[in-house]
């Protein structure tokens, strides 16, 4: 009942702040609020007492456990609060910092992304954090194993359901093509889209781009990340491991809105995102938020032209 009515109130005051914002991203406003409500009745604990006692879990997709259940559980680390992290399958890595990790999800869901006992979730209109704190992926899984003669490029792919529909923000083997025929003498170039067999699904169908044989045919210099799990130089447990170990060797990116984006983020240099759509945008997410994961210089373009223009200046 007084979960209830502190949402209508809430909700009430954002229609009143923000009535003139579209109902479907007024909510996220809301939901901040009440984040932050629910965040008192830790006061006490976080700041006074300071006992290991917070027990974080997170089922959500694999972008927000990046952008806000991670880095909180890691501000409750390094706070000297946190007792144990549980999240879903392949996760063990990600919480290296965590006294005791369980992985008890086998799938992640869209219901999980509203944990509210998390100080944000999803997209939020306040992104000068508190309680939050920036993981030090990179220089804990920088490695001498993944080198290569030329620098790393990572292009991070993606071909899923977006909206309950077809994909929207995606790389074609057009702009693929483009991108490898003309940074592939300066980079060695690891290309990644995980197979779902290697990830922990969501609710997003994964379709085929058909894109691995044109690759191995057209432009057999270029690595694939699947291939590199098969040989696992790196002894990797799973293929978020290898992700890591082979991402904190490079500082170039092109990745997709999304997951894909947000881990790349992670691990400085400079990042170019196509997000054709989403919330993302009307947040600013790409400017206020993924440059605080690592200090990475994020380049947000929206159009494929956009892409084109920026491997043009930034990676050429």
């Amino acid at each position: 009942m007084i979960k209830k009515l502190l949402n209508k109130g809430l909700g009430f005051l954002v229609r009143l702040i923000y009535g003139k914002l579209p109902a479907d991203i007024r909510y996220y406003y809301r939901d901040t609020y009440y984040c932050q409500v629910v965040q008192l009745k830790y006061l006490i604990k976080d700041y006074f007492i300071k006992n290991k006692y917070k027990q974080t879990s997170f089922s959500g997709e694999f972008a927000p456990e990046l952008q806000f259940a991670l880095p909180f559980a890691y501000w409750h680390y390094k706070n000297g609060t946190l007792k144990a992290t549980e999240a879903a399958k392949f996760t063990k890595e990600l919480y290296f910092f965590s006294p005791q990790h369980a992985e008890v999800f086998q799938t992640r869901t869209n219901e999980g992304n509203y944990n509210y006992e998390m100080p944000r979730v999803l997209y939020s209109q306040n992104y000068n954090m508190k309680k939050w704190c920036a993981v030090p992926l990179k220089d804990h899984y920088k490695n001498d194993i993944y080198q290569y003669e030329k620098p790393i490029l990572i292009v991070a792919n993606r071909f899923n359901m977006e909206w309950d529909g077809p994909p929207i923000s995606f790389y074609s083997i057009a702009l693929l093509d483009y991108m490898f025929t003309n940074l592939k003498e300066k980079y060695t170039i690891i290309y990644n889209r995980p197979k779902p067999q290697n990830i922990t699904m969501d609710n997003s169908d994964v379709y085929d781009l058909d894109e691995f044989n044109w690759i191995e045919t057209e432009h057999p210099e270029v690595k694939l990340m699947e291939d590199l799990f098969v040989t696992n130089e790196g002894k990797a447990n799973n293929f978020n491991h290898l992700q890591f170990m082979i991402y904190a060797n490079a500082e170039k990116f092109i990745s997709i809105h999304g997951g894909t984006a947000t881990l790349a983020s992670y691990f400085g240099g400079t990042n170019l995102i196509l997000s054709k759509k989403g919330p993302e945008h009307h947040f600013n997410c790409y400017q206020k938020l993924y440059p605080k994961f690592s200090g990475a210089q994020i380049l947000h373009a929206k159009t494929d032209e956009a892409v084109i223009n920026y491997i043009d200046n930034y990676y050429r």
